[in-house]
């Protein structure tokens, strides 16, 4: 078929064709971002923690009235003792937090003591000889705590353990030659020596400003003992998480009444933790899937009316066509030809526009380059679309009778 004579025909729809082709354009710029938002959602909340997540629960408990440091240290171990002699519990710590938990406690890292630049940021984990245990993570390296290093820290005390064990991201970080066991580092109380790495281990925060150092952890030999309470970690066997959760709580009211655990979010398993640490990314992921959804329907409609009313204008012209030996599959062809050089035309514009809207994004929320990859995905889908919402009116064009051409107008 002869593109000239469409593209005369066009030069006299000139505003139709605009708009569609500008319409086309903006979708196509708005769905190649929004899929790729979607991806780094998506990518972002099934990153790993590290830990044995289907097996895994919290505990926050606050205790009432006030206490010592000392008598705050001596509950939770009693509690700890509590929680491990559970049939249903394979082991538990306590700690001053836990990955996508949203908040907790960040140091920086230093290799000499007179460093004013931190050479790595890092999530703080208090923990006794039982968390790697609990949290079911992997020691490569080095070893583990010893009961007798385990100590009691109070809030205001100086961080600074003799002994630490930070995970491989930070290892690697701090000493890429691999020899990180036995090196002296400087947490902001002052040096400690790595005794062991550990595989991995995600930060307590999942925002944008932790993701320098989302896998570079610090585990330290204490328990924090503050009178407004803290945090159990617990580790269920096997198939009873269900059991452990529902007999946990209830052995601790039975061993000391005086605490308060929120019937909401004071007992939740990883999975609920996962979830609400990744809300927003998976809201975001919706609300771009859904706008991708509402583009692409209206283009459609926009592609499908305007060839509908250009089928209507053309029905003598198309009659004639057919008394000149034009067949169906001629006049189905033209339509469907006009639509593809018309969407040829937004996608050119929609591609600059793609890279213009991501450009701005990268440069106003940090966001990550637009791959080309989403680009061309982009363009199939709106070619696609253009020639799936055409083929109505361009079938009903093609059954336009010869008479037609014998009508008035």
């Amino acid at each position: 078929m002869q593109i000239k004579p469409i593209l005369s025909a066009l030069r006299r729809h000139k505003a139709g064709t605009f708009l569609i082709a500008m319409q086309i354009a903006l979708t196509l710029a708005i769905v190649c971002n929004a899929l790729f938002i979607i991806q780094q959602r998506l990518v972002h909340l099934s990153e790993p923690t590290g830990l044995d997540e289907p097996n895994i629960f919290v505990v926050q408990n606050e205790w009432v009235g006030q206490a010592t440091a000392e008598q705050v240290d001596a509950k939770m171990r009693e509690d700890i003792s509590v929680l491990r002699a559970l049939p249903s519990v394979q082991d538990a710590t306590p700690s001053n937090s836990y990955p996508l938990r949203g908040g907790g406690w960040d140091d920086g890292i230093k290799l000499k003591p007179e460093q004013l630049q931190d050479t790595s940021g890092a999530a703080i984990y208090f923990g006794d000889d039982h968390f790697i245990d609990t949290l079911g993570i992997k020691l490569i390296a080095g070893r583990n705590f010893r009961s007798e290093e385990i100590t009691s820290m109070n809030v205001r005390d100086r961080l600074s353990p003799p002994v630490v064990i930070v995970t491989k991201a930070l290892a690697d970080k701090l000493f890429p030659n691999g020899d990180a066991v036995g090196k002296t580092i400087y947490l902001v109380g002052g040096p400690t020596t790595i005794i062991g790495v550990v595989e991995l281990l995600q930060s307590q925060s999942v925002d944008r400003w932790a993701a320098g150092f989302a896998y570079r952890s610090v585990i330290v030999p204490k328990r924090l003992a503050i009178s407004l309470g803290g945090w159990y970690v617990v580790r269920a066997r096997p198939g009873q998480l269900d059991a452990a959760m529902r007999a946990a709580p209830k052995a601790l009211f039975e061993h000391n009444p005086r605490r308060v655990i929120n019937d909401e979010d004071g007992i939740q398993s990883f999975s609920q933790v996962r979830s609400r640490a990744y809300e927003r990314d998976r809201g975001m992921a919706i609300l771009m899937g859904v706008i991708c959804v509402v583009l692409l329907a209206i283009t459609a409609a926009g592609i499908v009316g305007l060839t509908s009313f250009w089928v209507g204008q053309r029905r003598k012209q198309i009659g004639v066509r057919r008394a000149l030996g034009a067949t169906r599959q001629d006049i189905l062809h033209y339509f469907m030809t006009e639509n593809f050089l018309i969407s040829c035309g937004g996608v050119v514009v929609g591609i600059l526009l793609a890279v213009a809207i991501n450009l701005w994004l990268v440069t106003r929320f940090e966001m990550h380059r637009l791959s080309l990859v989403y680009v061309l995905v982009g363009v199939v889908i709106l070619l696609l679309l253009g020639q799936g919402a055409v083929l109505a009116p361009a079938m009903r064009a093609s059954r336009v009778p010869p008479v037609e051409a014998t009508r008035s107008v």
